[in-house]
């Protein structure tokens, strides 16, 4: 897929293919073949019960034969990058140390109309070998997937890269909606919603819910297209997510959006209460 041997830079060869740079210079460790089928089974059971920790999802695990104990659930969901969803009195989505947070602006707002609010998240893909992360950006009225990108490597890189290509392409929400993750917090992410004039908003205590949305884009996406096929490939990756979002986006009536799609929503500009 990235020849390096080409006289187009690496740099643009990942820009063109929608690649973050990271997974191409970045040269990870080989992860046990028995690991990554026990991340895979993980991975299921946390988009099955989102709302399990690490020792109901070891108890699972030892039931189904599994010879596992917590410390190893813990250690492989922080790859993953995945935790319980459900009300904690401490986050489990941390920033890095030296990262500011925002505060929340969400807190009694109606969302009215596409480009008031984005919001972000990233998950995990399991591949045949191995795995990566995707990231995708979100218009929170319309629930339109706006830009998306493909990493081996978790890091704020391609997160920023996503975000630069949304912005480019359709304009400045007023708000912007993540998680406390390090890499939304990082000033690599940051410095671009800044650049642009995006009021940043980062979730508090308690908020685990505004993420529903884009939770719920994730669980389609894996049933319907990541689980049904074992990527061999980045490129095959590339080409199945990026299909999928196609349909996600402009063939698949949402009935939350009155059976119109994302695409139709965002493009005529209704509110939430005019679809309903």
């Amino acid at each position: 897929m990235i020849d390096r041997a080409d006289p187009i830079p690496i740099t643009r060869q990942c820009e063109i293919l929608g690649v973050s740079r990271s997974s191409v210079y970045y040269r990870a460790v080989p992860i046990p073949e028995a690991d990554l089928a026990l991340m895979r089974r993980i991975d299921e059971i946390h988009l099955k019960l989102p709302f399990l920790g690490s020792r109901k999802i070891r108890d699972l695990l030892q039931r189904e034969g599994y010879k596992v104990n917590r410390k190893k659930v813990q250690r492989l969901m922080r790859l993953m990058g995945i935790s319980a969803l459900y009300p904690k009195r401490r986050r489990t989505s941390l920033p890095a140390e030296g990262h500011r947070i925002y505060p929340y602006l969400l807190r009694g707002l109606t969302i009215e109309r596409p480009n008031h609010v984005w919001c972000a998240d990233i998950c995990y893909v399991p591949m045949a070998r191995g795995f990566l992360y995707l990231v995708a950006i979100m218009d929170w009225a319309s629930r339109k997937v706006l830009s998306w990108r493909l990493s081996n490597t978790l890091d704020a890189y391609f997160c920023a890269e996503a975000l630069q290509e949304a912005l480019n392409r359709y304009g400045t929400p007023e708000i912007f909606n993540t998680d406390q993750g390090a890499q939304f917090t990082s000033e690599t992410f940051t410095s671009v919603l800044k650049d642009a004039g995006v009021r940043i908003s980062m979730d508090g205590k308690g908020r685990w819910i505004d993420n529903v949305f884009i939770e719920r884009l994730w669980r389609s996406l894996k049933y319907e297209e990541v689980y049904l096929k074992a990527y061999e490939t980045v490129a095959e990756a590339l080409c199945g997510i990026g299909n999928y979002f196609n349909l996600y986006n402009g063939e698949r009536p949402h009935q939350s959006l009155g059976r119109l799609t994302p695409n139709e929503v965002y493009a005529a500009g209704f509110t939430l209460p005019e679809v309903a």
